[in-house]
């Protein structure tokens, strides 16, 4: 499959079928904290970047041969890069919530919501989870380093609108990174901008997985407990510090394992608890790969990663 994958585990969504709207890496935003690369050109315009028809295809496919021991719990649109950017995207939306009753959630940085399109395209929509990582312009150019048409301003703006249009959920996401957004200003700045959009929810994470910038660094546990009771609102802790252990059962499949790989960096046990995988398979299935030069393996704040090239 070109633009799904999964069903893969999702802690935060369940058993969710990933949909991914760009084939390269185009963003609005070239985060030091992504996991994904650099952004060769950073744009805040919006066409069809692949064809809507073959997206459109694809998950009707998998939604037609789905697996009866591993139903999809929820659809979760996301991107190499940032998904509003897809003209399609109200489309496809649409034609999900057509075609099966399962919810639809969208991973974005939130970028366009100031664009009266976008925020249209989003409304068929059951969860959007737009990210808002600083509310001062210093901290928002060093974190994010937007695209030149991007203005903070606008940016918060979008998000109030549309937390009063949207009758869905909305999950803040911000993303503390050490030194660059964690200051009592900036702290201070994200508690008014939270005010005034009024999310359902704000999920506070940091730096986990290898980021693109080697300075881009986690805050501890203990900082983003003390940040999730000075902001607004119901807060939830989404790093993952801790990892529950649980059975894993199924075998290793190597193109499950790539597929995943392709989109994001992963240690084995990301891999195992994302597919339900068993332990021993899923490492032989990794130096497998690693011996054919198919992944690569790199270290992260300790621990082992592994990347499709």
């Amino acid at each position: 499959m070109k633009y799904t994958f999964g069903p893969v585990n999702s802690r935060r969504l369940g058993l969710s079928l990933g949909i991914d709207l760009l084939a390269e890496k185009t963003c609005s935003y070239n985060c030091i904290y992504c996991e994904i690369g650099v952004s060769p050109v950073t744009t805040c315009d919006r066409k069809e970047y692949t064809p809507t028809a073959e997206i459109i295809a694809e998950i009707d496919e998998t939604i037609k041969n789905q697996s009866a021991s591993k139903p999809i719990d929820i659809f979760t649109i996301t991107g190499n890069g940032e998904p509003t950017l897809h003209s399609g995207l109200g489309k496809i939306i649409h034609h999900i919530k057509e075609r099966t009753d399962k919810p639809v959630a969208v991973l974005t940085n939130g970028s366009l919501f100031y664009r009266a399109d976008v925020r249209k395209d989003l409304f068929e929509a059951d969860i959007v989870i737009p990210s808002l990582d600083a509310a001062r312009e210093s901290s928002f150019r060093k974190i994010n380093r937007p695209a030149a048409c991007n203005r903070l301003s606008e940016i918060i703006d979008g998000l109030v609108l549309f937390s009063r249009e949207f009758s869905g959920k909305i999950w803040l996401e911000i993303l503390i990174v050490k030194g660059i957004n964690n200051t009592p200003e900036d702290i201070t700045a994200l508690q008014q901008a939270v005010a005034r959009i009024k999310p359902d929810m704000v999920q506070l994470n940091t730096v986990a997985r290898p980021p693109l910038e080697k300075y881009a660094m986690p805050v501890s546990q203990e900082e983003l407990k003390r940040i999730a009771q000075e902001l607004p609102g119901k807060v939830e802790i989404i790093a993952d510090f801790s990892r529950k252990k649980k059975e894993k059962n199924r075998i290793a499949n190597e193109s499950e394992i790539l597929h995943i790989l392709q989109r994001r960096p992963c240690t084995a046990s990301d891999i195992c608890e994302a597919l339900n995988l068993d332990t021993d398979s899923t490492t032989n299935a990794l130096l497998h790969l690693e011996k054919s030069e198919k992944v690569i393996q790199t270290e992260h704040q300790g621990k082992k990663y592994y990347s499709a090239p």
